[in-house]
C-alpha cells in the first residue's frame, strides 16, 4: 500500500492543478524511481496519462530496468499506457481501481502480472472529479 498511497499523493497532485486525479509512481527495487500524474489539461497534451508522465520523470531506463520495475496507477491503465507499459516490460501493474475506467486488462495481462487493489478512496476521487468536471473527463475518455 506504500506505494499506491504515493500514486494516490500524484493523483491529488494533478487535481490540486486542475487536471484529472490519476497518479502513477515507477518502483524499481523498492524504490520510487518515477512518478506523475495526468497532466493532458495542465499542459494541453494529448498523451499526458499519468503512467506517461511517470515514465517520462523516471528518465531513460535500461530494458533491464524496466524488467524490475513496477507500476502503481490509481486507475487501470487505458491503451497507450497499456502499450507503454508492454514495451518497456514491466512486469507488475497495481492499479487502484478499475469501476471508473476498465483498460485493456486482458491485453495486458499477456505479460504483465495486474493487480487491482479496487479502493474506495480511488473510485471516491474520481467519481467526485466527474461529478465536477465532465468535460474533461469526457474529453479524454471520448464519450
Amino acid at each position: 500500500m506504500r506505494f499506491m498511497r504515493e500514486a494516490i499523493r500524484e493523483a491529488k497532485k494533478g487535481l490540486a492543478e486542475g487536471g484529472i486525479p490519476i497518479g502513477a509512481v515507477l518502483v524499481k527495487d523498492g524504490k520510487i524511481i518515477g512518478r506523475g500524474h495526468n497532466r493532458r489539461g495542465q499542459k494541453s497534451s494529448a498523451i499526458l496519462h499519468a503512467e506517461m508522465d511517470c515514465l517520462e520523470n523516471a528518465g531513460r531506463l535500461t530494458a533491464r530496468d524496466t524488467r524490475r520495475c513496477a507500476m502503481y496507477s490509481t486507475l487501470s491503465p487505458c491503451d497507450m499506457c497499456a502499450g507503454a507499459i508492454l514495451l518497456y516490460k514491466i512486469p507488475l501493474v497495481v492499479i487502484g481501481e478499475n469501476k471508473t475506467f476498465k483498460g485493456p486488462e486482458r491485453y495486458l495481462c499477456r505479460r504483465t502480472e495486474l493487480v487491482n487493489l479496487d479502493l474506495k478512496e480511488c473510485k471516491d476521487l474520481m467519481a467526485e472529479f466527474i461529478r465536477k468536471r465532465p468535460d474533461l473527463w469526457n474529453e479524454d475518455i471520448g464519450v
